[in-house]
């Protein structure tokens, strides 16, 4: 799924140009008005591609810049999800994806953060809710939530 929480009516057409660009097709999407932010529109769209794809529809959707927005790719048989968050105030987020929605942390970033802690650094429950996106997913709730009409994507399931 592609998610644009929020963009400013000027940058739709060129958030259409850069998926279809990235896509190598034509988009017209449906963009109705985000009302946690006024003058700005939503939209979702549904893709299918080559794994990493989901790679390149994030760049192409980063440069633009002023965006909200969540590209995800489910895993397949032979490789992992991935997740792409964006806010102008946060930046970039990206995570692997396991097959049952799970997001996955390398062991290298655990040690990093474990070694950062101990030695004064960031403590390691702020570390930890980082690598898993806590904070965008804070940001972006409040857009995903936004019009009582809008359709609801959970991203995550609890068991």
């Amino acid at each position: 799924m592609i998610l644009i929480h929020s963009a400013s009516a000027a940058l739709c057409p060129h958030v259409e140009w850069a998926l279809g660009s990235a896509l190598g097709r034509r988009l017209e999407l449906s963009w109705t008005p985000q009302p946690a932010e006024p003058g700005a529109q939503r939209t979702e769209f549904s893709w299918e591609g080559a794994p990493g794809s989901g790679a390149v529809l994030s760049s192409a959707l980063r440069q633009i810049g002023h965006l909200r927005f969540e590209v995800t790719e489910e895993p397949t048989a032979s490789t992992d999800g991935q997740r792409y968050c964006f806010t102008p105030a946060l930046g970039a987020f990206n995570a692997v994806v396991g097959v049952h929605g799970d997001i996955l942390v390398p062991e290298d970033r655990l040690r990093h953060a474990v070694a950062n802690d101990a030695l004064g650094g960031e403590p390691i429950h702020h570390a930890l809710e980082r690598l898993l996106g806590v904070p965008w997913d804070e940001e972006l709730d409040v857009f995903r939530h936004a019009a009582e009409d809008a359709p609801v994507r959970w991203l995550h399931q609890v068991v």
